[in-house]
């Protein structure tokens, strides 16, 4: 259970990031490609750590590009309860 804590716990919060300036800020516009694609840019969500989300997914024994695509798959299952279903939803 530690592992799987730290292995997702800086990942949500970068997902969380990606889908924030997407155009709706939803989840439904995040990709595990673009995420990944996003880990490179060091300016972005500066503070959170690259090396622990890579880490993570080393030390549960999975691809991290799998890994990354489980947890935003995850996350888009409760969208709604994070606050993160889209703009015209989040009125509501």
């Amino acid at each position: 259970m530690e592992k799987a804590l730290f292995a997702c716990d800086e990942l949500a919060g970068f997902i969380t990031a990606s889908a924030l300036v997407k155009p709706n800020k939803s989840l439904a516009e995040v990709e595990a490609k673009s995420v990944r694609k996003k880990m490179k840019d060091k300016a972005f969500a500066r503070s959170v750590s690259r090396d622990d989300i890579i880490n993570g997914a080393a030390e549960l024994g999975v691809d991290l590009e799998e890994h990354i695509a489980f947890c935003v798959e995850a996350m888009k299952s409760i969208a709604g309860e994070l606050g993160l279903s889209g703009t015209s939803n989040q009125n509501q």
